[in-house]
């Protein structure tokens, strides 16, 4: 009997087109999205349990989620890659690498673990159904080269799509805006073989994508100005490992190289993480000292690069080789700290008075968060609202079941949550299959009655406007285990692999 016959399909997937849905097939496992998330857990999977069956659903045309969709200039990480690469494959470059070399990586890993022949590329998921009676997730999706809509089963989904919108980023409101006569691009959306040579630019913002791109941009355009609202910190530095290095030229094995200086990289990180509640005053000044060291004592760096809020409280952005500052001392880029007041037709007035006249804008102002990818969900029929779900550990929800979210750090690499929510997900998997289980549901116990909830993430521990701007969509915390999401990884390492899967917290049925 078809799914249709049973009842099951709502056919979500004919709001895009009025074919008619076409079975797609049944798998244990069903992943969306093939970012580093996906390609990870499609690689603990097969690695952990070669026989279950599993499908990976990609919405765009090909893998690396991010570092596919954005193609601004000089796009690169700002998280180094011995831990935002993987830990089950060797990074062999310098720390911070260019797009281009992190999907290279990736189409290794994808080749070298056979992940290929898993992935559906060009296929929007736009439902995902629970049905209790079938215990298992019902999926419409759209094949888009055909504009087919179709219909999975999956027995666990396991979502990897990452958590902003890929089709547009962020953009505020200013006054004026439509009288400004010049280009104004967000570097998510970023046109193909743009050229901006001898082009006035400004670049608004101060996150990881403004200081990249202003380097990136600066020996082409006439002159580039990065304009920010207020300072951000950054932590200057060679774009080499030098224990990496001396360990190649000692020709170490590379995967104990890679292991022996993501873990140095992790216990220097947690250093500064502590630094940064003990000690923040000091690691402030080391921070502001690494600004004057390339700019010079005569900076105004008490305006431009002295935040006003503590180390760590956002993302520390690396500048590697110092390339921001370099640009900045040359003369080929210069720094604005100002409140923008409206768009001119030539510009940018600012609050100060001054005006900042323009060719190009770029608006590097962040991106839109999105929560499951703006899929719906729901359990028997009922729509399910995440802004209203208590978080287990961060990666699954009380009261649904066979699901999880991976949903990385964002002071630390995003991949090595993406490492130990998998691990995590393999080892539940294991003690399944031992109690003959089918389901796995999180739900509240007796003693978590009175727990109080809390934002997903602590906006006094970590407040980019990305996640403030969105955070009453996302789902809650409670404020004790596992319950909580503590976006630490320094303290998760330790507590996942020892997790008790019988404490209740998950409840086990056929």
């Amino acid at each position: 009997m078809s799914l249709d016959q049973e009842g099951i399909v709502n056919i979500a997937a004919q709001k895009k087109t009025d074919k008619p849905a076409q079975e797609a097939g049944h798998f244990d496992v069903l992943i969306v999205g093939a970012g580093i998330s996906g390609i990870d857990a499609a690689y603990h999977l097969g690695k952990h349990f070669p026989e279950k069956s599993l499908t990976v659903l990609e919405t765009q045309d090909g893998f690396g989620g991010t570092w596919l969709t954005h193609k601004y200039p000089g796009i690169r990480s700002d998280s180094d890659l011995f831990t935002f690469g993987y830990k089950w494959k060797p990074w062999m470059g310098a720390p911070i690498a260019t797009a281009e070399e992190i999907l290279k990586y990736l189409d290794e890993a994808i080749a070298e673990n056979n992940l290929q022949q898993h992935i559906r590329y060009g296929h929007e998921v736009l439902s995902a159904a629970w049905s209790s009676e079938k215990s298992c997730w019902v999926v419409e999706a759209v094949d888009k080269a055909n504009n087919q809509p179709l219909v999975f089963t999956a027995t666990f989904l396991w979502m990897c799509q990452g958590y902003y919108r890929h089709a547009e980023g962020y953009t505020p409101t200013w006054p004026g805006f439509e009288e400004y006569r010049g280009e104004v691009i967000h570097p998510q959306t970023w046109p193909e073989d743009y050229d901006y040579t001898n082009k006035e630019v400004v670049v608004i913002g101060s996150g990881a994508t403004a200081a990249t791109l202003v380097p990136a941009m600066a020996d082409k355009c006439a002159h580039i100005t990065l304009l920010q609202r207020s300072p951000t910190y950054f932590s200057p530095g060679l774009n080499r490992n030098e224990l990496a290095d001396t360990l190649r030229a000692l020709d170490i094995p590379d995967e104990w190289t890679h292991e022996i200086v993501r873990r140095k990289i992790l216990l220097d990180q947690q250093e500064i993480r502590r630094r940064s509640f003990e000690e923040p005053e000091a690691l402030k000044a080391e921070l502001i000292a690494g600004a004057r060291e390339h700019l010079g004592e005569n900076f105004d760096i008490e305006t431009h690069f002295t935040p006003r809020y503590r180390p760590w409280q956002q993302r520390l952005a690396f500048i590697p080789d110092g390339d921001l500052f370099q640009g900045i001392a040359s003369g080929k880029a210069s720094i604005v700290t100002d409140q923008i007041e409206r768009f001119t037709p030539e510009g940018i007035l600012l609050a100060s008075g001054r005006e900042l006249k323009a060719d190009l804008i770029v608006t590097a102002t962040g991106f839109n968060l999105c929560v499951m990818g703006d899929i719906t969900f729901s359990i028997d029929g009922e729509v399910v609202d995440f802004a209203k779900r208590i978080g287990y550990r961060g990666f699954m929800f009380a009261g649904i079941p066979n699901m999880a979210w991976v949903f990385g750090y964002f002071r630390a690499s995003w991949t090595l949550r993406a490492d130990l929510i998998a691990e995590y997900l393999c080892r539940v998997f294991e003690h399944m299959a031992d109690k003959q289980a089918t389901v796995v549901t999180p739900q509240l116990r007796p003693e978590d009655e009175g727990l109080e909830l809390k934002p997903w993430v602590d906006p006094d521990n970590f407040n980019p406007g990305y996640l403030t701007r969105s955070l009453h969509l996302m789902p809650k915390q409670g404020d004790r285990g596992p319950w909580q999401f503590t976006q630490d990884y320094w303290l998760e390492k330790d507590e996942f692999p020892a997790a008790d899967l019988e404490d209740g917290a998950l409840v086990y049925s056929r």
